[in-house]
């Protein structure tokens, strides 16, 4: 009985789960690429990020508060200024995500999808995609948000005051220089939107129109 329960663990699966393994890992990469187009669309042009109500990045924390202080001194163009750059600054990079995403996703693994699609959290494959490219990411953005910036007489002061701030305990020390900020907020926006892309493919695979996303996460 022992070399043949041996001998049936060594047997190649049958056709049809390989065809589920391989349908799992098509489903996943499509539902990415779906997710991550979508949302590079909707942030990477005008006003993507400045007219969203949630997504348009405001000042951190205690700076945001300096900067009414600022308005009731005459500053307030300047302060308005800052803070439409640093969304145009988020506009700009996000496009620069695209080519980086599609190739992230072509290289999912088999096992991964598996893994992913039979995930109990509804934002598990995006999750995944985070780890594999928010790194990366933000070295390209960062070059991009600091030369959208710097063209503002208040970039060098915000790092300035956030730098003082931060070693206050006023302000996170992430949040210390506008351009990481920028960086780090345009990433999260862009993540969040491939997030909920990924959610609804989960709770209505049927509604995607799509035949691979049907089949794998109702299935899945």
């Amino acid at each position: 009985m022992k070399r043949r329960h041996c001998l049936l663990l060594l047997a190649p699966l049958p056709a049809h789960a390989a065809l589920l393994e391989s349908d799992a890992a098509q489903g996943v990469r499509a539902a990415l690429e779906r997710g991550a187009l979508a949302a590079v669309s909707q942030l990477g042009r005008v006003d993507g990020f400045f007219a969203h109500p949630e997504l348009k990045i405001e000042l951190p924390g205690a700076l945001k508060d300096a900067a009414k202080l600022l308005k009731a001194t005459g500053q307030g163009k300047k302060v308005d200024a800052l803070v439409l750059a640093m969304n145009r600054a988020a506009e700009a990079a996000v496009p620069q995500a695209r080519d980086l995403l599609v190739q992230t996703v072509k290289k999912i693994s088999v096992e991964d999808a598996l893994r992913l699609v039979r995930a109990s959290e509804d934002d598990a494959v995006t999750r995944f995609f985070e780890t594999k490219t928010r790194e990366p990411l933000t070295e390209r953005f960062l070059p991009i948000v600091t030369k959208a910036t710097e063209k503002q007489s208040l970039a060098d002061k915000y790092n300035a005051v956030a730098g003082k701030a931060a070693g206050l305990g006023l302000l996170k020390g992430e949040d210390s220089n506008i351009q990481a900020y920028v960086t780090r907020k345009a990433l999260d926006g862009l993540y969040r939107l491939i997030g909920e892309e990924e959610k609804k493919i989960r709770q209505d695979p049927v509604g995607t129109g799509s035949a691979i996303l049907k089949k794998v996460f109702k299935l899945g």
